[in-house]
């Protein structure tokens, strides 16, 4: 019998779409990037003097879902009521290919004039500052004084503080009590109790049910989380994205993630994919109906795994505790994303104006509330405690991550190349641990040659 092909090989074979087609087509868009980096770069220069009094067209890019896009077009809205000669048009879609899109902008100097964008974007498209400009130069419009100086450190790379981060995030477990309930005990706060909770849920509310699923490169989060807990060092250096974990010692994280697999605290991934296939788990039936009853995932994506349960499961969503897996706090925070104004803007005056509305002024700050997370800046994070506009889950689960960890992350580890869904190195290596093709010891090899393979210096 021929053994069932993985998502990940799946994926490279059915979704290999080529760069070239997406370049031409932004190109062709009548973008403002299309004009040469140079000149842009003088254009830029010369209006930060002043907003114009002359009609001005901005373009800007985010991702996210419904809630996240209804509050930015609500507030560019108000922007444009409030400055009647900028008109913003926006381009917006889900999450998934988004990266691969903006790459593909950057690379041709057609993206958008302001962008969100992941924090290792700058690592990744911008090492040198060649996309982004150095938002001191527009200081006079973007208010910096808002963000404290850790947080705009995280952004400042090569010199030049290229974005600002709307928000912070990190991971937090979130659990389903009216599963735990039918198990008849309580969300587990250590490994033992995580295992337990395992036997329990099989025991007692059958094969089908979970106290926990992880895709892949939530398994390789959680794998981090359990050997910075244990080891008190961060995966990488920070900087200069240096390895700190011997080849032990990832295979003994590898052999957690296993533990986990085989006490029936997680679904194998062969069995998911048998029956969502490339369905992310809130939108799996086994989410919805209560039989998957906890996730390890960002503070900020609270509202759509509470959101996506059935009627009969949704009053037991519950912010829950970060799990003692050792001595030391694992886990990391980081910029969850940012806002950057790319070099091929001619407005950089009016962008870091639109940005300043957005993520510091009331009118804008109280728009967008927390759908992009706890608002980073001081003043914006104060409008929208004011309006009422900070979700109650969000900000329990942000302030039990930020209360709790202390690891930096490095810029590589979120490499497109090492977690993309389906196709990445972190799914390949947990794949083939849940295919029986690998042995824990035997993957860390191939999750180590991934990650020499995108810069990472391996000791």
């Amino acid at each position: 019998m021929s053994k069932a092909i993985s998502r990940r090989d799946f994926l490279k074979v059915s979704g290999a779409v080529g760069a070239a087609g997406l370049l031409a087509a932004c190109g062709g868009s009548g973008n403002a990037g299309s004009t040469a980096t140079s000149t842009a770069a003088s254009s830029a220069a010369a209006s930060v003097a002043g907003l114009s009094s002359d009609p001005v067209t901005l373009t800007m890019s985010w991702w996210g879902g419904e809630s996240r896009h209804n509050a930015y077009q609500e507030a560019i809205k108000a922007f444009s009521a409030e400055h009647s000669t900028i008109t913003v048009n926006p381009t917006f879609a889900a999450w998934s290919g988004w990266e691969d899109t903006m790459s593909t902008k950057f690379a041709g100097g057609v993206a958008e004039d302001v962008c969100q964008i992941n924090w290792n974007w700058l690592y990744n498209y911008s090492k040198n500052g060649q996309t982004f400009i150095d938002l001191n130069s527009v200081s006079e419009y973007l208010d910096l004084t808002q963000w404290d100086e850790a947080k705009l450190a995280a952004c400042n790379v090569a010199n030049a503080q290229q974005c600002v981060p709307v928000s912070m995030t990190g991971r937090i477990f979130y659990w389903n009590k009216t599963t735990f309930d039918k198990a008849g005990i309580s969300f587990p706060t250590t490994l033992d109790e995580l295992m337990a909770a395992g036997k329990t849920f099989q025991e007692k509310l059958g094969d089908d049910y979970y106290p926990l699923h992880l895709g892949a490169y939530d398994r390789m989060i959680l794998m981090v989380f359990y050997l910075e807990s244990k080891y008190g060092k961060d995966w990488a250096d920070p900087v200069t994205s240096t390895l700190n974990y011997t080849e032990d010692e990832i295979a003994e994280g590898l052999d957690f993630i296993k533990s986990l697999v085989d006490g029936h605290v997680m679904m194998n991934l062969k069995t998911y994919y048998s029956a969502n296939s490339d369905t992310a788990t809130h939108q799996s039936n086994e989410w919805i109906t209560g039989k998957i009853a906890g996730i390890f995932e960002w503070d900020s994506a609270a509202s759509k795994y509470s959101s996506a349960l059935d009627d009969s499961n949704k009053d037991g969503f519950t912010v829950g505790e970060e799990i003692k897996f050792g001595d030391n706090n694992g886990g990391f925070s980081k910029v969850s994303m940012g806002l950057a104004i790319t070099k091929t803007c001619k407005n950089v005056a009016e962008a870091a104006t639109l940005i300043n509305f957005l993520l510091n002024e009331e009118k804008g700050a109280s728009i967008m509330g927390s759908e992009c997370g706890i608002p980073a800046s001081k003043a914006g994070l104060g409008y929208a405690q004011a309006a009422g506009a900070v979700k109650d889950l969000v900000a329990d689960a942000n302030a039990k991550v930020m209360a709790f960890t202390t690891n930096k992350l490095d810029p590589l580890f979120e490499n497109n190349d090492l977690k993309a869904s389906g196709t990445g190195i972190y799914q390949e290596v947990f794949d083939n641990i849940d295919y029986g093709d690998q042995t824990p010891e035997e993957a860390v090899e191939t999750l180590l040659d991934g990650m020499e393979s995108v810069g990472y210096t391996i000791g």
